[in-house]
């Protein structure tokens, strides 16, 4: 699976169903009539992908969006869910992290509290695991799958190397004028409160 086709599937996904749930039932049952290489060279794609994003503007983007703060995890999982809203806006973003507000996903999002954004929360941890679960059901091994799937992983991935850390300078979405000069659009759309003394 190359990189067209990792984003071909990821598109005919999002044509085929709505809502995470929808959308990781179909891509682990897709991904599961599919060959084990397939299945391997999916999670190498999503982890090449992810990478890209793997950025200090885009976590500020995230961070703007969430209110001022994001986690490690947090962010790992943001850059997941760019991956479900699509190539076009993904790669968009990547360049540029304030076109973030083009997209349907995050304009739902503005002026509701983040309380009840529920399902349309920008994240997607289960993303990360569907590759996994679908390897599971081609071995029939299921939860027991783990070491053989990842090191089939590791495997194709080669000598990448380690994560050396984002990319590009760390700035503070909290100093108003930087977000506004870098993110202007996402800090309009998702103004912060003031800290509290």
């Amino acid at each position: 699976m190359d990189i067209d086709s990792f984003w071909k599937l990821i598109e005919e996904c999002r044509r085929q169903t709505r809502g995470r749930d929808e959308r990781l039932a179909w891509l682990r049952d897709e991904l599961s009539r599919r060959p084990l290489t397939e299945i391997v060279q999916f999670q190498v794609r999503l982890d090449e992908v992810t990478r890209e994003a793997f950025t200090w503007d885009l976590w500020a983007a995230a961070e703007r969006i969430f209110g001022g703060w994001c986690s490690d995890d947090g962010f790992c999982y943001f850059g997941l869910w760019m991956v479900g809203i699509g190539r076009e806006a993904f790669v968009r973003a990547v360049i540029d992290p304030d076109s973030l507000a083009d997209t349907p996903e995050v304009q739902c999002l503005v002026g509701r509290p983040r309380e009840l954004w529920n399902d349309d929360w920008p994240e997607w941890e289960s993303l990360d695991y569907v590759a996994m679960e679908a390897y599971g059901l081609q071995t029939r091994a299921d939860d027991d799958c783990g070491d053989a799937f990842y090191e089939a992983v590791e495997a194709e991935q080669g000598a990448v190397g380690g994560n050396p850390g984002p990319r590009g300078e760390q700035w503070d979405v909290r100093c108003e004028d930087e977000a506004m000069r870098k993110l202007p659009r996402l800090s309009a759309m998702f103004p912060l409160r003031p800290l509290a003394r």
